[in-house]
């Protein structure tokens, strides 16, 4: 065998070795999250609901991921039912995967995800399913720093097709926050969580199981460059 076809082999089996290592190191995690029984959403008030978020939250910022909720024997308990501890009103922006940032895994979260994260009639009525319906206890929306939807409010710039309707919806976020001091996006933000949890409050439905205790309306910022979520109040 010649010298480079060695060095080849060679190469490519500790190649092989790495990815050996990292399937088995994968498949550990797995196991693990296999063997935890987190508590049934059915018995999560919304303060321990949102304490969970809170909890995963700080996992993903420590970089300590237990990938909850994401194995085989998982899949197979929601193929049929689901009941999502929280509901997730966020930006679409692909820089906000709720499931990772929050360390949750496959029918933990309901998302409703729309650029801006306003509450558009559709939204609402996605959210007032997982609450009313499948029982989710809590319910955040959740803006992030730098929102490309918010900037361009603040700017009022003028945008093709309908790529438009989002920035109006927050516009009256933005008008309520103008020429306070601090940055005008920053602001607008925080202020446009607040305003689309206000619309939320519109809903019956949501109203009235806010009222009988059986769901927390929150809000949340997250920020792009520590993956911390902030709560809004």
């Amino acid at each position: 065998m010649e010298r480079r076809d060695f060095l080849k082999l060679g190469m490519t089996g500790a190649f092989g070795m790495m990815l050996t290592a990292s399937d088995l190191l994968w498949q550990v995690k797995q196991a693990k999250a296999a063997e935890m029984h987190p508590e049934p959403t059915q018995s999560l008030s919304p303060e321990e609901a949102l304490q969970k978020l809170i909890e995963g939250n700080q996992r993903f910022v420590d970089h300590q991921p237990q990938y909850p909720d994401q194995s085989a024997l998982r899949l197979q308990e929601v193929a049929q039912v689901q009941h999502p501890f929280a509901t997730v009103l966020t930006c679409a922006d692909s820089r906000l995967p709720t499931e990772i940032v929050f360390d949750q895994g496959i029918g933990d979260i309901f998302d409703v995800r729309i650029a801006g994260n306003i509450a558009t009639r559709e939204a609402i009525g996605s959210i007032e399913y997982a609450v009313v319906l499948l029982g989710s206890p809590l319910l955040m929306v959740m803006g992030h720093e730098r929102c490309g939807a918010v900037t361009a409010a603040v700017k009022n710039e003028l945008l093709p097709g309908d790529i438009s309707t989002f920035v109006r919806a927050i516009k009256p976020a933005v008008k309520k926050v103008k020429g306070l001091p601090g940055d005008a996006v920053e602001n607008a933000v925080v202020a446009n969580v607040q305003y689309q949890i206000e619309r939320l409050k519109h809903s019956k439905l949501l109203t009235k199981q806010v009222r009988s205790g059986k769901l927390k309306i929150v809000g949340g910022r997250y920020d792009l460059d520590t993956g911390k979520v902030s709560i809004i109040t």
